[in-house]
């Protein structure tokens, strides 16, 4: 299996949608950099928006309140599961079990992992800001459940099985939870993460038949 996904041709943006992205891009770093130099707390939506020089309106048409923008970066995961509907490709043998299911998510949650850690200062305060939130913990938590959720639907659309395609799902997210946890610096990430899937996919090798006998579907 390759090591990441295939890249999806996208058609080119109107200067429009160029506007709106740099608009957006700008608010993002404005925030990174206001929540690194003041905190989280002490940061407005106004000084956002300020420091982005653009209008709040601007801003709200992007962002829902200033937490959202904490997670604006990770869209692109969800644009990159999305993508791997349509270029993931599973072996028949392996749609029906749950170490196939696992591995074939592999390569997909690497290529996240290698998406969050692409400016890896970013991640540091990144996971620095989660750590000192409660209030972003619980968003982050939210967002670990959807994007389950999105790698158990890239199965199911690869006639993987409900039942093998929700728990592979779930064993691949706590694969990268686990990385994320482990890792004592965000180059720590990705191997971490392969440490991960490596002791579980070892851990199923199990026969399945045993494990799913008392899932239903």
């Amino acid at each position: 299996m390759p090591e990441r996904p295939s890249e999806v041709k996208r058609p080119p943006l109107s200067l429009v949608e160029r506007k709106q992205r740099a608009a957006r891009s700008r608010i993002i770093d404005a925030a990174d950099a206001l929540f690194a130099e003041r905190g989280f707390d002490s940061v407005s939506v106004t000084d956002i928006a300020e420091r982005a020089e653009v209008g709040r309106t601007t801003f709200f048409r992007h962002f829902g309140d200033k937490a959202e923008v904490v997670f604006a970066k990770e869209q692109a995961m969800f644009d990159t599961i999305a993508d791997a509907t349509s270029v993931m490709r599973i072996p028949a043998q392996s749609a029906d079990s749950l170490a196939g299911a696992l591995s074939a998510l592999e390569p997909l949650v690497i290529q996240l992992c290698r998406q969050a850690t692409a400016d890896l200062a970013a991640y540091q305060r990144h996971t620095l800001l989660l750590d000192a939130h409660e209030e972003l913990r619980a968003r982050d938590a939210l967002k670990n459940q959807y994007i389950s959720n999105e790698l158990a639907k890239v199965l199911l659309k690869h006639d993987v099985p409900p039942a093998i395609a929700t728990m592979a799902a779930q064993l691949a997210l706590s694969c990268y939870s686990s990385g994320r946890i482990l890792a004592t610096a965000p180059s720590d990430l990705i191997p971490k993460t392969r440490a991960a899937f490596r002791s579980t996919l070892a851990i199923n090798s199990a026969p399945d038949e045993v494990l799913m006998q008392d899932l239903p579907g």
